[in-house]
């Protein structure tokens, strides 16, 4: 199991968060998402050989955030 910290912008309410846990949980291989509003940090637990960090980080910019 990989963990993967992403810092990300654009979160300003539990909306964001709602968006962005609908986006990144379905995913294949990811078994645990933590979202932190206040500090602007998704932590993803995923299975690196069904998900890529990089398909992480493309669903959530898909769905109007941005990766910094």
């Amino acid at each position: 199991m990989t963990h993967t910290v992403l810092n990300v912008s654009g979160m300003s309410c539990m909306g964001c968060v709602n968006s962005i846990r609908k986006v990144v949980e379905p995913m294949p291989g990811v078994d645990k998402v933590d979202i932190s509003l206040e500090a602007g940090r998704v932590e993803i637990d995923h299975d690196s050989a069904k998900v890529s960090v990089d398909s992480l980080k493309q669903a959530i910019e898909d769905a109007g955030y941005d990766i910094v």
